[in-house]
């Protein structure tokens, strides 16, 4: 089972970033772009891992700050286009806190450094560089994180809720 943590933006950050995707379309850049229903944010990628209840009992302990999730700025890794995440302590420290929670219970997780984006478009073909100008600050005070299991679809990887876990004052 291929497992991630991730945030679900809300239908309004949602519509900004299929906004964004169809600006990009009429600009003319060739890409795979995200589904809407696959729009998220991971907060900790965990991979191959046949144990969903064990992570559901090891994040079920964690208590949550609260998080305001607001989208800002664009950006590349080679051939895929993202957009950025405004600065929030809270995010930052939920993830902090997963991470130790998933190491402490023995879960493997990639331990890469976290910078939060939500990906809008794979294999990228563009030669005019990526939009100077930023995206409308759309934003959601965030209620849940949720456990995510990833599946290879006939043309696309289709992702399931497998758990979530209550964020902020409870």
């Amino acid at each position: 089972m291929r497992l991630f943590l991730a945030i679900i933006p809300d239908n309004g950050i949602k519509d900004e970033l299929c906004f964004i995707q169809k600006r990009l379309q009429l600009l003319g850049v060739k890409a795979a772009y995200t589904p809407r229903e696959n729009m998220h944010l991971t907060l900790t990628f965990i991979g191959e891992y046949n144990d969903p209840d064990l992570i559901s009992q090891v994040l079920g302990q964690i208590t949550f700050e609260s998080v305001r999730l607001v989208i800002d700025g664009f950006g590349c890794f080679g051939d895929t286009f993202w957009v950025g995440i405004k600065e929030d302590k809270g995010l930052e420290a939920n993830v902090r806190r997963i991470r130790k929670a998933l190491a402490d219970g023995g879960i493997p997780f990639d331990k890469k450094k976290f910078m939060p984006h939500m990906t809008i478009a794979r294999r990228m073909e563009y030669e005019k560089g990526i939009p100077a100008d930023t995206p409308f600050p759309a934003g959601m005070d965030v209620e849940y994180i949720s456990l995510m299991r990833s599946d290879r679809g006939k043309s696309r990887m289709i992702y399931t809720v497998v758990d979530e876990y209550g964020i902020g004052p409870q």
